[in-house]
C-alpha cells in the first residue's frame, strides 16, 4: 500500500469531526500563497534568452539536424575511402561541438517543459465537496484507530490530490475461468488439476460421461490457461464414444458436409456426402456428377475384397524360417489354418497367407473377407488364433509382433498399390464430346493430353507410388470422414491411376480410375456415431446387410470410387480449361474482415 507522507503541520486544527459536521475549505490566500511558493520553484527559460523563443528553438532544430546530416555524409565517404572514423577534421570537431550543444538544449527545453506541465496540472486541481467527500469515506473506511497505511482522521483531509486506488480496487482482467455448474463438480476440478483424481477415470468415477467432458474441458482451461470456448461440448452423445471412439473427450469439432449428386452408378442415383473445409471441392465434384450423369452414368467393378494382417515371426535360423513358410503355402495345411482362423468370427473368412522371408524373419500376409466391418479387428483375431496353433507345431517360432508392417496400413506400400488391401474397385465413364465442351468447357484431346503428361509422366518424375491421379485423396477423405471411416487410412485408399483416352474417332472421352485398396465399413468405429449414421443411411448402406454380408460395404467402395472419377473429370477439365485459379479465387477464399474477425 502506498504510504503518504503528510505535512507535520495540519492544515486544519487537531479535530474529530462529528458525522454531520464538515471541515473548513483552506482560505483563499492560503491557497494563492500556496500557489506563489510552487511558481517559484520553476524559471521561466525565455528570460534568460536573447531571442524570443520560437526562434531559438528553430535555430537550435536546424543546427541539429544540419551537424547531423554533414557528420553523416562525411562519416559514408569516409567509409567508401577507408579512412579511419576516429581521425577527425577541423570542421568535423566543429560540428560534433555544436551537435552536443543542440542536444544539451533540446534537453533542457523539453525537461522544463515537463515540469511545468506537471506542476500546473497540480495547481489546476480542484478542490470541491467530492474531494472531500472521498477523503472522509476513504477515513471511514480505516476506522478511528491508527493501523498501517491509515492515519488519525484528524490528519487525512489535507489539500492533496485524492489517493490512488489500492491494487485490489483496480480492476483485473477476468481469469480464464468457468464457473462450475456445481460446488461438487468445483471440488473435482480442483481435485484433477492437482493431480488427485486422474482425468481418464472421471467416466467411470462419475457415471456421466458429458459431465466427466465438461470437467475436463474446465481442467484444461485451467492447466494451460488456454481458452477453450469456441470448442462445442453440448448437442454430442459421449455415451456413444465411450470405450469405442475417442478417450479423455472435451468436445466436439465441427465440419460442414456438403452433396454431391446425383452421381449416376451402375444404374443408380447416389447423394454422396462430402465432409470438408475446403471451399470448391463439393462444388468441383458435383460438376463431375453432372458429366456423368449428362453421359449417362458410370460402371463399376469389385475386382477382390480382403483385408490383411502380416505378423512377424522369427526363427533361430533362415531354413526353420523357410520350413514355416512351405508349412503355410501348403494347401492341405492351409485348410487347417483357415478352420483356425475362422472361429473367431461368423464373418471373417481366410482367403490366402502370403510369406515373404528376411534372413531368418518370415512376414505372414493373411488376406480375409470381414462382411460389412472393415475388419481390422476382425483379422487380428483371426491371425492371432493361428499364431498360438503354430506355436505348438514351431515352439522355436518367436512373435515378434502381431503387425509387421507387410500389411501394410495406414502407410503407402507398394504391397498395397500390386496386391490390394480392402476393397480393389475399378470405375469407368465415357463422357461425349458436347459433354466435355458445354459442361466442362474443354477439349477431349486436350484433356487427354494434360492426364499423360500430369498424371502419369509427372507422377512417375515425382516417383509417386500410387498416386497416377489429380486428387483422388480430396474425394476420399471427404467421403471418409462424413460416413464414419477411419481418416488414416485414407492414404491406401486414396491409391489410384486415372486413365483418358479419346474414343469414337476422337470424340468422346474414356475415363476410368483404378483403386486398388479402397478400406471402408459400414459397421463399427465411427459409422455407429448419429451423424454418420444419417450419411451412410443417405446412401443406403447403413449398417450391416442380413441377407448379404459384406454387400454394403462393396457398394459404399464403389461409391468412393465413383465419386474419385467425378473429381478427378472435373478438376482435370478445370486445370485444362485454365479455370483452376480463378475458380479458387471465387469460392475458396473468405470474404470476411480478418481484422474485424480478431478483435
Amino acid at each position: 500500500m502506498d504510504v503518504r507522507r503528510r505535512s507535520e503541520e495540519p492544515v486544519y486544527p487537531s479535530k474529530v469531526f462529528a458525522a454531520d459536521e464538515k471541515p473548513l475549505k483552506p482560505h483563499k490566500k492560503q491557497q494563492q500563497q500556496q500557489q506563489e511558493d510552487k511558481n517559484t520553484l520553476l524559471i521561466d527559460a525565455s528570460d534568460a534568452l536573447p531571442l524570443p523563443l520560437y526562434l531559438t528553438n528553430g535555430l537550435f532544430f536546424t543546427m541539429f539536424f544540419s551537424v547531423m546530416y554533414f557528420l553523416l555524409s562525411r562519416w559514408r565517404e569516409k567509409i567508401r575511402n577507408s579512412t579511419p572514423l576516429h581521425v577527425v577534421t577541423l570542421s568535423e570537431l566543429g560540428a560534433i561541438v555544436s551537435l552536443i550543444a543542440s542536444v544539451i538544449y533540446l534537453l533542457g527545453f523539453f525537461g522544463i517543459g515537463f515540469v511545468q506541465t506537471f506542476v500546473s496540472r497540480g495547481n489546476n486541481d480542484s478542490w470541491d465537496e467530492n474531494d472531500e467527500e472521498f477523503l472522509l469515506k476513504e477515513d471511514s473506511r480505516c476506522g478511528p484507530a491508527t493501523t498501517l497505511g491509515c492515519a488519525p482522521p484528524a490528519r487525512q483531509i489535507s489539500p492533496m490530490a485524492p489517493p490512488q486506488p489500492s491494487m485490489s480496487m483496480v480492476e483485473k482482467p477476468a481469469p480464464l475461468v468457468t464457473s462450475a455448474s456445481s460446488e461438487e463438480d468445483e471440488e473435482i476440478i480442483k481435485s484433477v488439476v492437482q493431480g488427485k483424481i486422474p482425468s481418464y477415470s472421471l467416466e467411470s468415477k462419475l457415471g456421466d460421461c458429458k459431465r466427466a467432458a465438461s470437467i475436463r474441458k474446465e481442467v484444461m482451461q485451467r492447466i494451460t490457461g488456454k481458452s477453450l470456448e469456441g470448442l462445442p461440448l453440448e448437442g454430442f452423445n459421449y455415451e456413444s464414444i465411450l470405450g469405442q471412439c475417442c478417450e479423455m473427450p472435451i468436445g466436439y469439432v465441427q465440419i460442414p458436409v456438403g452433396i454431391a449428386g446425383p452421381l449416376l452408378l451402375n444404374g443408380k442415383e447416389f447423394s454422396v456426402p462430402m465432409a470438408t473445409t475446403e471451399g470448391c471441392l463439393v462444388a468441383s465434384t458435383n460438376r463431375g456428377c453432372k458429366a456423368i450423369y449428362a453421359s449417362g452414368g458410370a460402371t463399376c467393378i469389385l475386382l477382390r475384397d480382403g483385408m490383411t494382417r502380416a505378423p512377424c515371426v522369427r526363427f533361430g535360423t533362415a531354413k526353420r524360417a523357410a520350413e514355416l513358410k512351405f508349412f503355410v503355402e501348403d494347401p492341405i495345411k492351409f485348410e487347417t489354418l483357415a478352420n483356425v482362423f475362422n472361429q473367431s468370427s461368423r464373418f471373417a473368412r481366410l482367403q490366402r497367407i502370403q510369406c515373404a522371408i528376411a534372413g531368418k524373419n518370415l512376414y505372414m500376409r493373411f488376406v480375409c473377407s470381414t462382411g460389412d466391418a472393415m475388419g481390422m479387428n476382425m483379422v487380428s483375431k483371426g491371425v492371432q488364433n493361428v499364431l498360438d496353433y503354430l506355436q505348438n507345431e514351431y515352439p522355436d517360432m518367436d512373435v515378434i509382433g502381431i503387425s509387421g508392417n507387410f500389411c501394410s496400413d495406414k502407410k503407402p506400400a507398394a504391397v498395397n498399390w500390386i496386391e490390394g488391401r480392402g476393397k480393389s474397385v475399378v470405375c469407368e465413364a465415357i463422357i461425349t464430346e458436347e459433354v466435355v465442351k458445354k459442361v466442362l468447357k474443354t477439349e477431349v484431346a486436350a484433356l487427354v493430353e494434360l492426364n499423360m503428361l500430369k498424371n502419369l509422366t509427372g507422377s512417375a518424375m515425382a516417383g509417386a507410388l500410387g498416386g497416377f491421379n489429380a486428387h483422388a485423396s480430396n474425394i476420399v477423405s471427404a467421403v471418409f470422414i462424413a460416413t464414419g471411416q477411419d481418416p488414416a487410412q485414407n492414404i491406401e485408399s486414396s491409391h489410384c491411376i486415372t486413365m483418358m483416352e479419346a474414343v469414337n474417332d476422337g470424340k468422346d472421352l474414356h475415363i476410368s480410375v483404378t483403386m486398388p485398396s479402397i478400406e471402408v465399413g459400414t459397421v463399427g468405429g465411427g459409422t455407429q456415431l448419429a451423424s454418420q449414421s444419417a450419411c451412410l443411411n443417405l446412401l443406403g448402406v447403413k449398417g450391416a446387410n442380413r441377407e448379404a454380408p459384406g454387400s454394403n460395404a462393396r457398394l459404399l467402395a464403389t461409391v468412393v470410387a465413383g465419386s474419385v472419377l467425378a473429381g478427378e473429370l472435373s478438376l482435370m477439365s478445370a486445370i485444362s480449361a485454365g479455370q483452376l485459379v480463378n475458380s479458387h479465387m471465387k469460392y475458396n477464399r473468405s470474404t470476411k474482415d480478418v481484422t474485424k474477425a480478431s478483435s
